[in-house]
Parts: structure tokens; sequence; C-alpha cells
């Protein structure tokens, strides 16, 4: 592995958790400027399926966050992402992919049991401009209900 894919790899990381730390935080700005133009966002049914371009992920975020009834509704923080188990594979100069663990944590005053809900993200990275962005994010979900929506080939 070269100097430049090890570098790659923890800009990509910081992507990542920066997903994490905006989205968690109810920052929408900032957490779409950390997607290309063209991104798609794979969220299945649960979320209304697949949201293609900045615009309407911007929307659907939006969406999301101001919904009742769901954990991301309310305070920002009441919900965290606790992103685990990188694996990135950096394609070429300007392509990566990686996969992650996702452990969502239900965190707002009053709540019992705090596990929210566990799966995987599998990204597409690409960069643009000099920033790595995410070009595509898959979520399968593990628990507490199983929908996965595909073979996983590897990262």
């Amino acid at each position: 592995m070269t100097l430049e894919e090890l570098l790659a790899i923890e800009e990509i990381k910081q992507v990542r958790h920066l997903f994490s730390h905006y989205f968690d935080g109810r920052m929408v700005d900032p957490l779409v400027d950390l997607f290309t133009d063209e991104a798609v966002c794979e969220f299945g049914p649960v979320f209304g399926g697949d949201w293609v371009g900045k615009e309407h992920i911007r929307s659907k975020f939006e969406a999301v966050m101001g919904q009742p009834g769901m954990a991301v509704h309310g305070a920002p923080y009441s919900v965290l992402h606790a992103i685990t188990n990188p694996w990135i594979r950096v394609l070429d100069d300007t392509t990566a992919s990686g996969r992650w663990y996702l452990l969502d944590l239900h965190t707002a005053v009053g709540v019992e049991n705090p596990l929210l809900l566990f799966g995987i993200y599998d990204d597409s990275y690409r960069k643009v401009d000099g920033r790595w962005l995410i070009d595509r994010t898959r979520i399968d979900f593990l628990w507490p209900r199983r929908d996965v929506q595909g073979d996983r080939d590897g990262a």
C-alpha cells in the first residue's frame, strides 16, 4: 500500500465520520456537501427508496429529520450513528469503495432501550476537485428487522 493510498483512506474515513456527526447533529447543509452532485442513497423502502442527486438527497434528509415518530426527529444528537470496522479499498486515483458497520443508538431522554438498529453501509467514493465525496451509499438493515437489498461482493 502506498502513502497516497493511506492518505486517501484516512480522508475517506473522515467523510464517513462527518456524515455521522452532521446527520446526528441535524446539520443538513454540511451533510449534503459530503455527496457528489449525482450521488445516490439507497436506503430501502423504509426511507422511500433511492434518493438521487444532491437536491433530492437534501429534501429527503430534511423530511426524515422533520418527521414526527422518527428516531431522528427531535433534538440534535438524539440518535448517534456509531460506525465501526471500516474496510476501504482505493481503486484508482479518483474512486474508492468502503464498508462500515452501523450501530444506531437512540439517546433521547426517557428511552428505555438505546439500541435502535444495526446495519452495514456499502459506499462508493469519488474524488472531485481534490475532495473525496460519497458517490453512492447503501444501507442494509440487519436488526431489529432484516432488510438486505442484495448480494455483497466485498468492499
